[in-house]
Parts: structure tokens; C-alpha cells; sequence
């Protein structure tokens, strides 16, 4: 039997995952030349966007259930947010909330994290209002946050290995 791959592998697998579907989405938008997508376009775009959501979602669990050891029971990211301001890295605490409340957006729609990021001055990310929201073809949300934006899947990973590497250096 394997070893298990490290949190840092998982990161890079993940990061991979979400460029191939970057990849995908910059193919499918440049063979349309500025015209309208064709509705199987627009259905690979909504399915990449999808993915790259549920590797998003995929990854904080990872992260959750690889660090959760540091912690007695309890909410992970905030004992980890709590951790971070009292070591002084009050920056890396922000983005690390952001992107759990990001996350939790993703898995759970509109609710309080929605809210959270929406009245969010300083968000690291874009986040739709509710209506401009597109659904899949089985009903769940998909673009409340916009993951297909620049640097939101690379400033995840960064946020969850400097977070790692905080707590495995305590």
C-alpha cells in the first residue's frame, strides 16, 4: 500500500485540476471569437466552473481534516484564524477566513458567510449577488463566487500551505 500523499501534494494535484479547467474555460472562450457561445459552450463552461468549485471545496476539506489534529474539537478555521492573530499574522488569519467563508459559500449557497463576504469591503474575491448566479442542470448554484477568477484558486492554495506550514512549525 501507498503512503498517503502530504497536504502539500494535495495542494499541487488540486492546483493542477483547476489549471486544466482554466485551460478548458480560455479554449472554449477563444473558439467562439467574441460571438455568442454555442448552448454546448455554455454547458462546458458551466461544468468547468463546476469543477473547479468542487476541487475548491475538495481542498478546504483536505486542509480541515489534515490540521484538525492541532486542535482539540471545535470550528478548525476559526481556532486556526484565533491562532494566527495571536502569533501576529493577523494577514494570513483574514485570508484564511475569506476563503472558509468562500468555501462554505460554495457548499452552501446564500447564508451568513454569503452576507459575511458581501458586506466585505476588503474581499479578496468576486462575489455575485444571488440573482446574477447561474444554476447547473440538477438545480445546485454555481457562480455566487467567481472562481474563474484570476488568482482565486492560486490564492487558496497559497492561503492553505502558509497556513500548514504555521501550524506544523507550532
Amino acid at each position: 500500500m501507498a503512503d498517503s500523499q502530504t497536504l502539500p501534494e494535495l495542494v499541487r494535484t488540486a492546483q493542477d485540476t483547476a489549471k486544466s479547467c482554466h485551460d478548458r474555460i480560455d479554449a472554449i472562450l477563444n473558439s467562439s471569437n467574441g460571438a455568442s457561445l454555442t448552448e454546448e459552450h455554455a454547458h462546458q463552461l458551466v461544468s468547468e466552473t463546476v469543477a473547479i468549485e468542487l476541487a475548491a471545496v475538495d481542498l478546504f476539506a483536505v486542509f480541515e481534516s489534515r490540521t484538525q489534529r492541532h486542535f482539540k474539537r471545535g470550528p478548525l478555521a476559526r481556532k486556526v484564524k484565533a491562532a494566527l492573530i495571536e502569533a501576529g499574522q493577523k494577514d494570513l488569519a483574514n485570508q484564511l477566513h475569506q476563503h472558509y467563508l468562500a468555501i462554505n459559500v460554495l457548499k452552501h449557497g446564500t447564508g451568513a458567510s454569503y452576507r459575511e463576504l458581501l458586506n466585505d469591503k476588503e474581499c479578496l474575491f468576486v462575489v455575485k449577488q444571488a440573482t446574477d448566479s447561474a444554476a447547473t442542470p440538477d438545480g445546485t448554484s454555481t457562480g455566487l463566487i467567481d472562481v474563474t477568477a484570476p488568482r482565486f484558486f492560486e490564492g487558496l492554495a497559497e492561503t492553505i500551505l502558509a497556513a500548514y506550514q504555521f501550524l506544523e512549525a507550532r
